[in-house]
């Protein structure tokens, strides 16, 4: 099936916002705390991870796994314009040194949704000046990541661009807001070319401040066209993906998060059906959705790829394992017909919040919200670190 690289990354990742818990000044707390909000329910103190990172990491370590993914939280950083914390620009510096004394290897995600309130309250994605506001940002962040090896600048623009559409307009949602809303007619193209901006701003800085690989990390569809609809499936892929892989030129990886894959018809994307192996955020179960992407966007960019983000919302930890298996047997696939991957970090280390519910279990470790936030590590975080000392290879 193919051999890995020797040095190949095996991680997990998080997001600030969905484990730290009191994100005060993000443009997502604002809203989840909104009067009719249209979020199920609010993020709160979430993993509190923000004061319990150093178990996490203890954790993952231990189990065998060399690389954690975690994102640094702009509100935190800037709460107001150009006021920065150094408090807590230190506090994520701490974070990137318990992982070196650890032995694991932090890969930083410098925006993963959140934004903080005073630059969505001025138009987020789409003001004129978005990316020079983030590229002050990151410039400041870059005095921290000297010794940062890979660094994500934009986690799934594609769908960071359907959230800020809905924040707009949340009358017209019906139900919690989430990645479900995928389905209203995919990101809008006129804030494309605004993230796209952002990416390159900030890594025109991290190239300049630090020797850090840089690149962004795309939701990945695995969309796939039904007879005789191939122009369709064309255009919904330039929309969702191709727009974006393309910005990637000249970076030196594009992360790949892969869950599902969906059929696209004459209407565009058809929605999951309801089904029995559908996973707890609806999707189809689609273990290959990973081998799919890894093969198209190879051969599409031809550039190094980070698998950033792959996993499964189940509250059956044997079901995850399996997925997992399918998930890895498919990426060493890939690699051995040629495609150049160089890591995989599962999604997510910690069941934490899932932009609007905690319901989507996908961690890796669960989390006693209503307690003293004890974790507890499930079967799969010990069956993934064996995977990843054994080099990718499955067995029993």
């Amino acid at each position: 099936m193919g051999v890995l690289r020797d040095d190949f990354i095996w991680g997990a990742a998080t997001a600030a916002h969905q484990i730290e818990g009191g994100n005060v000044g993000s443009d997502f707390w604002a809203v989840e705390y909104s009067p009719g909000g249209p979020f199920a329910e609010p993020s709160g103190d979430a993993c509190d991870s923000y004061h319990r990172y150093p178990e996490d990491i203890r954790l993952l370590a231990e189990a065998g796994l060399k690389a954690y993914r975690f994102s640094i939280e702009w509100a935190r950083i800037e709460p107001v314009q150009g006021v920065f914390s150094r408090a807590q620009l230190l506090h994520y510096r701490a974070m990137i040194d318990e992982c070196h004394r650890r032995g694991v290897l932090p890969i930083i995600t410098l925006h993963h949704f959140t934004s903080p309130q005073w630059f969505t309250e001025g138009g987020g994605f789409g003001r004129p000046d978005a990316a020079e506001l983030f590229a002050v940002y990151v410039e400041y962040v870059s005095g921290i990541l000297h010794d940062v090896e890979w660094i994500v600048t934009i986690n799934e623009p594609n769908i960071a661009a359907l959230f800020a559409a809905a924040f707009t307009r949340p009358a017209e949602v019906d139900a919690p807001i989430s990645v479900q809303m995928a389905l209203a007619g995919g990101p809008d193209p006129e804030l494309a070319p605004r993230l796209i901006a952002m990416h390159h701003a900030a890594r025109d800085v991290l190239r300049a401040r630090t020797n850090a690989k840089v690149g962004w990390a795309i939701a990945a569809q695995a969309f796939m066209p039904t007879p005789g609809n191939e122009q369709k499936w064309q255009e919904v892929f330039d929309q969702w993906e191709g727009v974006f892989y393309d910005a990637a030129d000249g970076d030196d990886f594009i992360g790949i998060q892969s869950y599902t894959s969906q059929p696209v018809d004459e209407h565009g994307p058809v929605p999951h059906p309801p089904h029995p192996d559908n996973t707890l955020t609806g999707w189809a179960y689609r273990p290959d959705a990973l081998e799919i992407n890894l093969r198209r966007v190879w051969e599409l960019k031809g550039i190094p790829i980070l698998v950033t983000e792959n996993g499964i919302a189940t509250d059956n930890d044997r079901r995850r394992i399996a997925y997992v298996t399918g998930a890895i047997e498919g990426m060493r696939a890939a690699v051995a017909a040629g495609v150049d991957v160089r890591g995989y970090c599962y999604w997510s280390l910690l069941d934490n919040y899932e932009w609007g519910s905690y319901g989507p279990t996908f961690g890796l470790i669960a989390v006693d919200r209503e307690g003293d936030f004890a974790r507890t590590p499930k079967p799969s975080l010990a069956w993934l670190g064996k995977v990843a000392m054994r080099g990718g290879e499955i067995t029993g």
